[in-house]
């Protein structure tokens, strides 16, 4: 068996060791998404109606659909694989909204990467506020109300995703090492990737600030 010479050794031990200086380094950095007063870092799919993203007194308001938001960072590369995120959300009645994550831009339709976070207390789905879409789903009733603000709290840490609203847990799910994913959903699986703002259909009126997250190990 062929063995890497001392120098090479070295080197790769070299290389190694600066990968996961540079990784832990990042972990505990927390990054605010929304500034609140622009839309700085985001980017709208390409098919978002125009006007359907706006900021008004530092809340980011998503006002019809369909279309998806999503977070780039200030030099369009954003990316995130363990984290904890944070945001206010407030919605409307017959709102559908979501926050997807490990996701990445693309110019129309639904989001092909990552997960979706439901954003729904009386849209006609029956998928409700809280769950981890069409992979454990809250259903039926919402786990907050319209026309209320509530914290939303999503964190990863490797294949374990947790969700919170309100400081109550709605998801404790551990992705399986044989993991399929749903139906028409290749994508739904743990990756890396960024965050997106969903805007389901036209009448889609939900509410977002405070947007924060926390890099993990």
């Amino acid at each position: 068996m062929l063995t890497p010479s001392t120098p090479l050794r070295h080197a790769l031990w070299t290389a190694a060791a600066l990968y996961l200086s540079a990784a832990f380094s990042l972990a505990g950095e927390t990054i605010s998404l929304f500034d609140g007063k622009s839309l700085a870092g985001w980017k709208p799919s390409k098919n978002s109606p125009a006007d359907c993203y706006k900021v008004v007194d530092g809340i980011l308001q998503i006002r019809g659909g369909q279309g998806h938001l999503y977070y780039v960072g200030t030099d369009g590369k954003a990316e995130f694989k363990n984290f904890d995120f944070k945001a206010m959300v407030k919605t409307y009645k017959g709102a559908n909204s979501g926050i997807y994550f490990h996701t990445a831009y693309q110019d129309a339709g639904w989001p092909s990467l990552g997960f979706e976070c439901q954003v729904n207390a009386t849209h006609g789905d029956k998928k409700k506020t809280g769950g981890l879409y069409n992979v454990s789903d809250v259903m039926d009733t919402p786990a907050a109300p319209d026309d209320v603000w509530f914290e939303y709290r999503i964190r990863v840490e490797g294949n374990h995703v947790q969700l919170w609203v309100d400081k109550k847990q709605t998801v404790d799910w551990t992705q399986p090492d044989n993991w399929t994913p749903p139906k028409g959903m290749a994508g739904r699986k743990i990756g890396s990737g960024t965050f997106a703002l969903q805007a389901h259909d036209p009448t889609c009126r939900a509410d977002y600030k405070d947007l924060v997250v926390e890099r993990l190990p």
